[in-house]
């Protein structure tokens, strides 16, 4: 019996559940690594023969409905899925949100401000105007309306033309938890993301430029620190869904233990697939607390 006849096939009420198709894949990816390069090249070439013609069966289909009112009011409310969204993005049926786009312009200036021991964060999108807020040593820094116009507010409107007004908003004072306590910093991932808020850690307990892997409620999380920014991702490498809290840590990266595949800590950015990414999950700091939204 071959390799590929040995995979258990995937029975048909669970078809469309994501996580079955992942270890599908997972378990292909498991079998091509231990054949040559030659076979690899070939497995390659035909994944990606059959992602093209997935895709322009894909592009094809919205062109036939996109002029019908109706199947297009259908289509936008199905990009909302994740999945529907991620694929369409992969084949460029659809363009990055405007919020992704801002994203990207942050991040191209996020290196300079860390160096400096600072960030930017995103607070609201309300086209033709966003709000950003400074944190860690860029907030309150005599600096800062130097780094404001000629950094952030520079890179959104060379990004994002169709935002005219790139505000700054002062301080973290006005942002409270329900119980009163001060909002110290909340990661832009919150901005879209629904669910319940539920305790994680002290600040403290999460090492300087380091990570906890902790469960919560069921959830395998890896947090990370830099000053009062605090992110939150699935424990779990894109690749293979391996554990990664005994991975190396240097300048912000984190390298999974088992294939070596590397992901900044800030953004859940794969440096070495730059096509996957960790899962993340919002995270806030209330106080001296370490709050994270999970998604039940």
């Amino acid at each position: 019996m071959s390799a590929l006849a040995a995979i258990p096939t995937t029975v048909e009420s669970e078809r469309n559940d994501v996580a079955h198709l992942v270890g599908d894949v997972e378990r292909l990816e498991m079998i091509f690594d231990g054949w040559d390069e030659t076979a690899r090249g070939a497995a390659r070439a035909y994944g990606l023969a059959i992602e093209a013609l997935n895709g322009e069966a894909l592009r094809r289909l919205v062109a036939a409905l996109k002029h019908d009112p109706a199947a297009l009011a259908a289509m936008k409310s199905a990009v909302a899925d994740d999945v529907v969204y991620a694929v369409m993005r992969r084949h460029g049926i659809i363009k990055p949100s405007l919020t992704e786009r801002v994203e990207a312009a942050l991040d191209g200036i996020r290196p300079m401000l860390a160096s400096h021991g600072g960030d930017v964060e995103l607070v609201a999108v309300t086209p033709p105007a966003i709000e950003v807020r400074f944190t860690g040593s860029c907030d309150g820094c005599p600096a800062s309306a130097l780094t404001f116009h000629a950094g952030v507010k520079k890179a959104v409107e060379e990004a994002c033309p169709e935002i005219t007004d790139i505000l700054q908003v002062k301080g973290l004072a006005t942002a409270s938890a329900p119980n009163g306590d001060t909002v110290r910093f909340v990661s832009p991932f919150a901005l879209a993301s629904g669910g319940q808020w539920h305790y994680a850690a002290k600040i403290a307990d999460i090492p300087e430029a380091g990570i906890k892997a902790m469960i919560l409620d069921g959830e395998k999380l890896l947090l990370s620190r830099r000053g009062s920014i605090v992110t939150c991702f699935q424990n779990a490498c894109a690749h293979l869904g391996l554990a990664l809290d005994d991975g190396e840590i240097e300048n912000g990266v984190i390298t999974c233990p088992y294939h070596g595949f590397r992901y900044d800590l800030s953004s859940g950015e794969c440096l070495t697939a730059p096509s996957v990414q960790l899962q993340p999950h919002a995270v806030r700091v209330v106080g001296t607390r370490v709050e994270v939204r999970l998604q039940k």
